[in-house]
């Protein structure tokens, strides 16, 4: 019985072994187009990570930055773009470069009041990244949150659902309508990578 269990263990190291090592990909290798550790920490951002400060530290692969700024307000979009095309990217140095995204944007959740501000338009952010020990990581910028429309929409009505206090609760409803109303207005132009 030993016997055979260590031959079967044995059996699985050799196979192991000489499997070819196209596993899945550390987050954010050097090996890998940085592009595509841009475009996880905007899903991350979008799907609304950020909103809540224990789940913030799934963002911790891809950023340089410890801790995170209280933000007073969210901005709320309908999708990004991360440009793949290195002929726009503005390369600093072998192991530096800003990335451009684009930004479909709504408009942006003021907490203090729980108010919404639409604001469409379409806005390109340079995103630096550079080589930090073996990975890709964003330097800059540190934007405030860049939440999906939809994701918003649901964060709204579960802080409603916990809401005790009647007004506050009434402003949360106000809040909710301004979100579901919220559209972006035909093409805007970009505004300049920061």
């Amino acid at each position: 019985m030993l016997l055979t269990r260590l031959s079967l263990s044995l059996a699985i190291a050799l196979f192991l072994l000489v499997l070819p090592n196209d596993g899945p990909a550390q987050t954010g290798s050097i090996v890998h187009d940085p592009t595509d550790m841009v475009d996880k920490y905007l899903e991350l951002d979008v799907k609304g990570v950020r909103l809540d400060a224990i789940s913030q530290e799934a963002l911790a692969p891809y950023i340089a930055w410890k801790n995170e700024p209280i933000w007073g307000r969210t901005v709320v979009i309908t999708s990004y773009q991360v440009i793949n095309d290195f002929k726009q990217w503005t390369v600093v140095s072998q192991s530096e470069a800003i990335i451009p995204v684009e930004y479909r944007v709504l408009g942006s959740v003021y907490w203090e009041k729980a108010s919404f501000l639409p604001e469409p338009r379409l806005e390109r952010i340079g995103f630096r990244v550079k080589i930090v020990g073996d990975r890709w990581r964003i330097i800059e910028p540190i934007l405030p949150p860049h939440i999906g429309q939809k994701r918003m929409i649901n964060y709204v009505r579960q802080a409603i659902l916990d809401e005790k206090d009647q007004a506050k609760a009434a402003t949360l409803e106000t809040l909710l309508d301004d979100l579901k109303k919220a559209k972006h207005e035909g093409p805007a132009s970009a505004q300049a990578p920061r």
